[in-house]
């Protein structure tokens, strides 16, 4: 079985390593033809330092060239690619070639998660499509760390083909059905990651961020089961396991964009200084649309929304949020 990993960003390198050093042949594409050189020639990826290149990896800047060498297609470009980028890449395709998504988030234009967009732009059945996600900063899986993933398929032998394939001594991967639950925990975390991030700049203490997590992943569930999700997927790798690393960890890209804005940063000056993509942002446009369309609240999601993208203050947003009418727990 061959693999074909389209995007060379941290966390597409850390796979298709993963892979290589399970002695599986991976073609990994590059969209610019000087940086796929450049990783051929070094074995070396500009932003992890902990990772040479197994020898196992062939890369290219040649679309078509690196369709033709996949059994297995891994989409690992930001989420506002994907449509793009599946529609360039139908056409080079195998019939049974089985798509894995990494990318996380929701289509701003149709609201649609990412294995959603890649059905409607293709002839591809719900039972080829696998999207992989979990708590798994590419920066300590590279090292080693033990790491737990989930592989969501609406079918089994699907999923389990994804899971024997990249199960490895540190990398542990679990099947589930519901992969639109494990799309929505993966992609809406990212937007409680930049919440968290802001109580950080501002100062707030654990209380603070217990409250945003723990409210955060009410939100985050409320949404799914609105969209016909299951509830249960949400205390899973995807949902609680997910939003702790990403709220949590130093290697977050949305927390640190959420602490620098909390600390009186514009969102322009954060973005401008970054190397990467913090995925939340874009999700987080999604937010007024994704709230009237399901007639729910997300109190915590509209407020990040406020702050990014309408000039809020955080300190007003927080003390709306606290001040807001008096409910119960669970409804």
């Amino acid at each position: 079985m061959k693999v074909t990993i389209l995007g060379c960003g941290t966390w597409g390198s850390t796979v298709a390593q993963l892979l290589a050093e399970k002695d599986v042949a991976v073609t990994a594409w590059q969209r610019h033809e000087e940086k796929a050189v450049v990783m051929a020639r070094t074995r070396k990826h500009p932003h992890l330092s902990d990772l040479e290149f197994n020898e196992n990896i062939v890369f290219t800047a040649d679309l078509n060239d690196a369709l033709k060498s996949g059994d297995i297609i891994v989409l690992a470009t930001p989420s506002h690619s994907i449509r793009e980028l599946i529609r360039r890449v139908e056409s080079g395709m195998k019939d049974q070639s089985i798509i894995v998504n990494l990318a996380k988030g929701i289509d701003l234009n149709s609201l649609m998660t990412m294995s959603q967009l890649i059905q409607a732009e293709t002839a591809i059945g719900s039972d080829q499509i696998v999207s992989l996600y979990g708590p798994s900063h590419a920066e300590e899986v590279v090292r080693k760390l033990p790491t737990t993933l989930v592989a969501a398929c609406p079918k089994k032998t699907t999923s389990k083909t994804i899971q024997e394939l990249m199960s490895s001594e540190v990398l542990r991967v679990y099947r589930n059905k519901d992969i639109l639950g494990v799309e929505i925990g993966g992609s809406v975390k990212n937007v409680m990651a930049i919440a968290a991030g802001i109580c950080d700049g501002i100062g707030y203490g654990d209380n603070s961020k217990a409250a945003i997590l723990t409210r955060g992943i009410t939100e985050m569930t409320r949404l799914g089961v609105v969209m016909g999700a299951k509830e249960s997927t949400f205390a899973g790798l995807s949902g609680i396991g997910d939003l702790l690393v990403t709220a949590l960890s130093q290697h977050s890209r949305n927390r640190y964009l959420g602490e620098e804005i909390g600390r009186g940063k514009s969102l322009q000056e954060v973005t401008e200084g970054m190397d990467m993509i913090a995925e939340g942002v874009n999700t987080c446009r999604a937010v007024p649309r994704i709230v009237e369309k399901y007639d729910i609240e997300m109190p915590i999601a509209e407020a990040v929304y406020g702050i990014l993208f309408e000039n809020k203050d955080p300190l007003a947003a927080v003390k709306e949020l606290m001040t807001r009418d008096l409910t119960a727990e669970k409804r």
